[in-house]
């Protein structure tokens, strides 16, 4: 399989750390082997070489400063601009891992179907494509007999997509709700420890798990936007940021939190999508409901369906090789359908 990533940061590094580290064990027990083709970043330089990059070296060259760094072959193309290079590379695969745009996708939603129109397989860790575009991204790849993928847009590798729409086939789901927000998450557990919220939101900053403006996670639009994904996904729906409830969790205090455990309930900031809509707000939960154990920066999901009643998964929502094999389960998955 032949790989283009746009977007080398942390995870699309985190993939190629994987795809190193790997490769022996991959091929000897899945059938699967791998070859680099084209890397694209937003400000280190893009690289595409026919005949395959070392993983090795892109790494060494992205710790060096950028893939100027990379001792490229007479034949490499050197510093082409993405929707080119997407074009013009010989990629059975588009991997987009570059920042996510809620509001427009792009470019990433340019990229996605500047690879359907080439013939390419799109594996998305970007949540803006499938937030905002998802029937149109769906309709591409059908026209051109692609796949597309996405697992690794909610709860980093965490299997949620693929429990969903594979695992539960032949139940209907009626309800999503979950905890889709590592950062939040943290900041809520380390309050019931006796932090005030400034003073665990600086923590999680110090810790990675939270921005310098933490707004897009603290206010709830990070959530909001996993959450459409799922109802997108699960329900054809075709709800958007500007359809959804959505409150953060800036306004808990230390008596909310205080109060909550008195009652024998703890606050997560939820997501919840139906088939008719969806909401993220910070909620009171019992402790004896499978969310209130979810701690820290992990993840979980409910998924309430008509055969198996609540199917609850809890795992790691963020991180470099946690999301890279979000997008590796991707590549295996379209690699098994013959792709």
């Amino acid at each position: 399989m032949r790989i283009a990533i746009v977007g080398f940061g942390v995870v699309g590094q985190g993939l190629v750390e994987i795809l190193r580290d790997k490769a022996d064990a991959l091929r000897d027990e899945q059938g699967f082997a791998a070859t680099i083709v084209a890397v694209a970043t937003r400000s280190r330089g893009t690289l595409y070489d026919p005949q395959g990059l070392e993983p090795a070296a892109l790494l060494e060259a992205m710790a060096a400063g950028g893939l100027a760094h990379y001792p490229a072959r007479d034949g490499a193309f050197r510093d082409l601009a993405p929707l080119t290079l997407i074009r013009a590379c010989n990629a059975d695969v588009l991997v987009e891992c570059s920042n996510t745009n809620l509001q427009t996708a792009q470019p990433a939603l340019d990229y996605c179907k500047a690879a359907f129109e080439t013939g390419k397989h799109v594996v998305l860790a970007n949540k803006g494509p499938v937030a905002l575009a998802y029937a149109e991204l769906v309709a591409l790849a059908n026209a051109a007999g692609k796949h597309l993928r996405f697992e690794a847009t909610v709860m980093a590798g965490t299997p949620s997509i693929r429990l969903a729409m594979q695992a539960l086939a032949g139940c209907q789901i009626r309800e999503a709700r979950g905890i889709l927000n590592g950062t939040t998450n943290y900041i809520l557990t380390q309050m019931e420890s006796g932090l005030s919220y400034a003073d665990a939101l600086a923590q999680a900053q110090a810790l990675g798990y939270a921005e310098a403006d933490p707004t897009a996670d603290v206010d709830g639009w990070d959530a909001a936007g996993k959450g459409i994904i799922l109802a997108r996904a699960l329900f054809g729906s075709t709800l958007t940021l500007a359809d959804m409830s959505v409150r953060g969790i800036s306004a808990i205090s230390a008596d909310d939190v205080a109060a909550a455990r008195a009652a024998g309930e703890r606050w997560k900031l939820v997501v919840q999508v139906t088939p008719t809509g969806g909401s993220v707000s910070p909620v009171r939960v019992p402790m004896a409901h499978p969310l209130a154990g979810v701690s820290g920066a992990t993840n979980a999901v409910t998924y309430n369906t008509d055969l198996m009643g609540d199917v609850t998964l809890v795992g790691a929502g963020a991180g470099r090789l946690q999301t890279g094999f979000g997008l590796l389960s991707d590549l295996l998955d379209i690699a098994r359908l013959g792709g």
